[in-house]
């Protein structure tokens, strides 16, 4: 029972080392630029934005590391999409009328919408064949 205890000592320090160390590594994940068809939206133009259209719409921000885990994959799905199928951006710290309108309580929230209605809604990290299904079973 002692050598238990001893050796439960001696691997708990070391394992909340091991996640501090990996919490400071994730939260040191740099942000990735925005691929050129990804759409910005605003409170402005929001509504122009997403009528007429398919578009996945990510509602993200700067300090969220699974937002900035999901950047990449979102370029990758913006790069793939042809025709009236596209994917938009909004930083809910800019522009947190939004994120209450859409009732986006965590991030990374997505949201499909097709002419400017939400059609579907995932939340958290999803990988680029799930996006990419979701958003061509709409069209």
């Amino acid at each position: 029972m002692q050598t238990v205890l001893i050796i439960i000592g001696l691997l708990a320090p070391a394992f909340i080392i091991y996640m501090y160390r990996l919490q400071a590594k994730i939260r040191k994940t740099p942000m990735v630029g925005d691929h050129q068809k990804i759409i910005t939206l605003t409170d402005k133009n929001f509504q122009h934005q997403t009528k007429g259209k398919v578009m996945l719409v990510d509602f993200w921000a700067a300090w969220c590391t699974p937002c900035r885990m999901m950047a990449p994959v979102l370029n990758e799905v913006a790069d793939e999409l042809t025709e009236n199928l596209h994917v938009g951006k909004v930083d809910i710290e800019q522009y947190q009328s939004l994120a209450r309108k859409y009732n986006v309580r965590s991030i990374p929230t997505m949201i499909l919408f097709k002419n400017g209605v939400e059609i579907n809604r995932f939340v958290g990290i999803k990988n680029r064949d799930f996006l990419l299904k979701q958003i061509r079973s709409v069209q």
